[in-house]
């Protein structure tokens, strides 16, 4: 069976919506536009699947993972009524299981993004403890083949000093400074379209999994090394 893939109108009609981005020509093309997200749902169900086979997904299905494309203007100087972009994400299932997947399709700058976007003050203090005791293990998880083949660097908003707490010349203080922890795997357009896009995007996610794992084991123990969680 045919992988499902992400067909070639549900890319152009972003960029036909980017360049006609208010209600009439949206309303204009509502049947369109149903298509289009309704292909995206599909691809994410079928995406949930194959994550399934690797991980545990805790989002249910296409349709619970989807952004809406009406945007909330209220508080944006962008006042244009919609997203030029179909975007989701997948939740790791228990609360053992930590990180979290992204996935946004956009002409020219498809993506998909794995990591730790806002940790809890909690979560942030314990992965300070385990950076300030445990930098080189960090180090070794970061230069993991699989993940830097795929990702690179991690990416992330930092403080703009040291930590409180923390001296600015800690042999980690890159990696302590970090207020977000994310990796970030660009496709083209005609990547997303290829009928292989859906094993791509899979694989990149899996790519995320040494890290995911070291993640996990720190946000589900003390310092100690103690489990706290049931």
């Amino acid at each position: 069976m045919a992988a499902i893939s992400i067909k070639k109108d549900s890319l152009e009609f972003l960029k036909d919506l980017s360049q006609n981005n208010n209600r009439e020509w949206f309303n204009k093309h509502k049947e369109r536009y149903i298509e289009a997200q309704s292909n995206i749902v599909v691809f994410i169900d079928a995406l949930i699947v194959e994550m399934n086979k690797h991980d545990h997904i805790e989002t249910k299905s296409g349709k619970n993972s989807i952004f809406r494309i009406y945007k909330d203007v209220r508080f944006s100087k962008d006042k244009t009524p919609y997203n030029t972009h179909w975007s989701g994400s997948l939740k790791r299932a228990t609360r053992k299981l930590r990180g979290g997947y992204y996935l946004r399709i956009e002409p020219g700058i498809s993506r998909v993004v794995g990591g730790f976007f806002g940790p809890v003050p909690d979560d942030m203090k314990r992965i300070r403890q385990d950076i300030d005791a445990n930098y080189e293990d960090w180090k070794n998880v970061l230069a993991n083949p699989k993940l830097t083949d795929t990702f690179g660097k991690m990416r992330g908003e930092k403080v703009l000093s040291a930590p409180r707490g923390y001296a600015k010349d800690h042999p980690a203080i890159d990696l302590l400074r970090h207020k977000q922890f994310l990796f970030r795997h660009e496709f083209t357009d005609d990547e997303v379209i290829d009928p292989g896009f859906l094993f791509m995007v899979t694989d990149s996610f899996k790519s995320l999994r040494p890290f995911f794992d070291y993640m996990s084991e720190v946000l589900t123990t003390d310092a100690n090394g103690i489990s706290i969680v049931d």
